[in-house]
């Protein structure tokens, strides 16, 4: 199947070309028909899918008929990273249609908002709080809106905008095109869907499942020793793109200081950062300038690079999904990647759930030196090393299956470079 098969406008059409794409992904190819046909829909998939493409493609299709100069859709995100890449992805896909979108988020001046509104946007990307304040001066109008997008759903609610997105939803029309989506669906999230959503269609991709392209290892370590133990492993192995996920911001900060300190090229995004400080740490991580960025899981929902090689998760996740999503940023686009997680003796509830979704028993590794000595919880069961878990034999040294029964092969028992 090929994009051709949505029979889109010349215009989009050429600018799909262009943008590169040949076939759609599976959110595209099953949400794509339904939104072009004017349902509301809930897509529940990770990120690296593709579902950007999913919900923009047809609202440019739909708003190339119409009045102009209006705004006529309005897409929700949770940061102001990921509301810029959407902003981005539009100018992409819009082609020569003539459509115009802008971006509307806190941290930077709304006056230069208000001037861009102003012209006449048919598309506008906005964070919650910043366009409730729009509202709230009048600088803005709903009215006009046929389309409404909600993006990253799920921290939409961790960020705790609901409270925003209802008040915004007052000041919109009741007949309009609703799309909801979501890595994973909160009882909180279902609540809010239920109220958006009139008779929609659901398309589900395995979105608890990370993607079979990533292979996964656990390096067990005492807490103390974790910064050591990232220093060693970066130092000795090729990890030529890699995000290390910390579960505050000023961890991350601070453990960004300290590998630069010791001398790799490393950056930091989290919420202290102005919006131009941010820009120039996503601007360098994408291109290179920087070969590690650390971040918080709400600050990485921005960053899309499909290069990334490795994942570290210094601090565990609190959740199973979170898990999936951290570790969903690499091995895209059919490339292999790697997740390597630090577990201490008080993760050990969490890292069974995370088994649990992944299929199987994840491998323990240590390097030497910075073997823990109070992780009895995380270690595992006598015999069981591979994935699986099903065989008493130990693997050979330096490779483990995969889930999708690939061997790895790694330097100290998992690094691997991302196939080019």
């Amino acid at each position: 199947m090929n994009f051709s098969r949505f029979n889109f406008h010349p215009s989009i059409a050429a600018a799909v070309q262009k943008c590169g794409y040949t076939s759609p992904t599976p959110i595209q190819e099953k949400a794509i028909p339904h939104l072009l046909q004017g349902h509301d829909l809930l897509g529940l998939a990770q990120t690296g899918t593709g579902k950007t493409a999913a919900f923009v493609l047809p609202t440019l299709q739909r708003l190339q008929n119409g009045p102009r100069k209006k705004i006529r859709a309005l897409i929700l995100a949770p940061t102001r990273e990921l509301a810029e890449q959407i902003h981005e992805n539009i100018q992409l896909m819009a082609g020569d249609s003539g459509l115009r979108s802008c971006t509307i988020f806190g941290g930077v001046s709304k006056h230069g908002q208000i001037r861009n509104i102003e012209k006449g946007m048919e598309i506008v990307v906005a964070c919650p709080g910043r366009l409730l304040d729009h509202l709230n001066s009048r600088t803005i109008s709903l009215r006009d809106i046929e389309i409404l997008i909600l993006d990253e759903a799920d921290q939409m609610f961790d960020r705790g905008f609901l409270p925003d997105i209802r008040r915004i939803l007052k000041q919109m029309p009741a007949k309009r095109q609703s799309m909801v989506f979501s890595a994973t669906m909160p009882g909180e999230i279902r609540h809010l869907v239920e109220d958006i959503l009139t008779d929609p269609m659901t398309i589900q991709i395995n979105h608890e499942k990370p993607a079979e392209t990533i292979s996964h290892a656990f390096f067990q370590v005492d807490q103390s020793s974790k910064t050591a133990l990232l220093v060693d492993l970066l130092q000795k192995n090729t990890m030529t793109s890699t995000l290390i996920f910390t579960r505050t911001k000023h961890k991350a900060k601070n453990l960004a200081r300290h590998l630069q300190n010791a001398g790799f090229r490393a950056t930091s995004i989290q919420g202290n950062l102005s919006q131009n400080q941010r820009k120039l740490a996503m601007d360098g991580f994408k291109s290179g300038r920087f070969s590690i960025m650390v971040a918080t899981d709400i600050a990485a929902r921005g960053i899309d690079v499909s290069d990334i090689s490795h994942v570290v998760n210094y601090d565990v996740p609190d959740t199973a999904e979170a898990y999936t999503h951290r570790t969903g940023r690499t091995g895209r686009a059919e490339k292999t990647g790697q997740a390597l997680t630090f577990v201490t003796a008080d993760d050990g509830q969490i890292i069974k759930f995370v088994e649990r979704n992944l299929g199987g028993k994840i491998r323990r590794e240590t390097v030497p030196g910075f073997a823990a000595h109070t992780a009895e919880k995380a270690r595992p069961e006598p015999g069981r090393t591979g994935l699986r878990g099903n065989s008493r034999r130990k693997p050979a040294a330096g490779k483990w299956k995969s889930r999708t029964g690939r061997a790895a092969s790694f330097d100290f028992g998992i690094t691997a470079s991302a196939k080019k």
